[in-house]
Formats: structure tokens, C-alpha cells, sequence
């Protein structure tokens, strides 16, 4: 008897309770969902563009340089204008009126032009992160003629296309970002040769080094052709 009383009271107990909330859709709503959760710092680098250093094999990325003609008129030219179809020595220096860029690396492709350009050489240029005028005026303090076109990378654009900056802002004369010292031999827009030069040293980036470059790509040929 006691039992069955029992029982019946717990049966009771359980109906009577209140039903636990069901979680539906709506329920999700109550939740703090607009909590702030801290972000992950992101790690910056210190080099902003950062572009892979040109290598043998591969094609010149596109780029405007700029010149002063002949007939003193400022001019433009894309890097498809100076190196399609044709055969190209392109080589760099980091700044113009610099003393080892003007006593030996541009003396020394002009001088070489003639022999350069004998063994099918179609056009040497120097190019320079400095201003057009500037680059004018150096052609003329060293009496250039047209062995070597004095060509402007005043922005450093092409410069930075193919990895070749160099930031002497760091130089007590403060030179800014600059190019990286180098001579490349370009065959229809590809790059077949690359002495480039570690920052501004000047070791194996001259004219006698291109023509054994080019002495060697004539042996190759002939080799080929047997």
C-alpha cells in the first residue's frame, strides 16, 4: 500500500515538473554572437613588391624606359622595342656620374661596341634608376656617341620587375633605391646571359666579360651545327 503510494507520487512529481526548453532556431538568437574576438596580427614584411630576381631562361617582363634622341626630343620605348627579334646586351649601373660606372663599366661597353656588335650584337643600352636629363647629360660629359643608347628607368619600375633594386638609402650620399650592377644578354626578349653582380660590386658584369660570353655562344654554335 505504502508502495503504491509511493508510486503514484513520483508519477506526479515527474508530470508536474516544467518541460525543459526545446532549442530551436530562434533560441540561437539569445546567444552573445557578436562577441570581439582578437585578430591575428599579421606579420609584415619589410620589403613591400617583392619580385623573384630574373634568371637565365626567362623572358624580360614589359617596361617603359625613356631617352633623349638625336635631335635632343624626349623619348619613350618599351622593352619589346628593344629586344624583339633582335639581340640585345642590356646592362645596368647604379647611378649615373658614379665613379667606378663612369671610369669603367659604360667606358668599357664603349669602347667594345664595334666587336660587340661584329658578332651580331644589334643594340647595347645602359640603363640607370636616374632621370632622363640626367643620363643626357652623362652621355654627354663622356663624349658618347651611339655605341651604347643611355636609356631611364626613372622610377625604377623595370628595375623592380625583375628583382634588381638596390636601396642605398642607407649611403651617406643617400642614393635612394637604385639597380643592382649587371650585363645580360637578351635574344628576342629572353635572357641567354646574366652576370649580375653582387649590389654595386663590379667583378665580372663588364664589356670583356660579355665577349667571351658571346665568344663561347659562337664556339656552342658551331658545335651545334656539326
Amino acid at each position: 500500500m505504502a508502495a503504491t503510494a509511493a508510486q503514484t507520487m513520483s508519477t506526479t512529481l515527474l508530470l508536474s515538473s516544467p518541460k525543459p526548453p526545446s532549442l530551436s532556431t530562434s533560441s540561437f538568437s539569445l546567444l552573445p554572437l557578436n562577441l570581439r574576438h582578437r585578430r591575428p596580427i599579421s606579420l609584415k614584411s619589410s620589403t613591400t613588391n617583392i619580385s623573384a630576381i630574373i634568371s637565365v631562361g626567362d623572358e624580360l617582363p614589359e617596361s617603359t624606359l625613356s631617352y633623349f634622341d638625336a635631335a635632343d626630343e624626349l623619348q619613350t620605348l618599351t622593352i619589346s622595342d628593344l629586344t624583339k627579334n633582335k639581340k640585345t646586351i642590356l646592362f645596368a649601373v647604379p647611378g649615373a656620374f658614379t665613379p667606378t660606372c663612369s671610369q669603367k663599366h659604360l667606358p668599357g661597353f664603349v669602347s667594345a661596341a664595334a666587336e660587340l656588335k661584329s658578332k651580331g650584337i644589334d643594340a647595347i643600352a645602359c640603363v640607370s634608376v636616374n632621370d632622363a636629363f640626367v643620363m643626357k647629360a652623362w652621355k654627354k660629359g663622356l663624349e658618347i656617341e651611339d655605341e651604347v643608347m643611355m636609356l631611364s628607368d626613372g622610377n625604377g619600375d623595370f628595375t623592380k620587375a625583375i628583382g634588381c633594386e638596390l636601396d642605398l638609402s642607407d649611403n651617406p650620399v643617400g642614393l635612394g633605391v637604385r639597380s643592382r650592377r649587371y650585363a645580360m644578354l637578351v635574344e628576342d626578349g629572353v635572357v641567354k646571359v646574366l652576370n649580375l653582380e653582387e649590389g654595386g660590386s663590379f667583378t665580372f658584369s663588364g664589356a670583356e666579360d660579355m665577349l667571351k660570353n658571346c665568344r663561347t655562344c659562337d664556339i656552342l654554335l658551331l658545335i651545334w651545327r656539326l
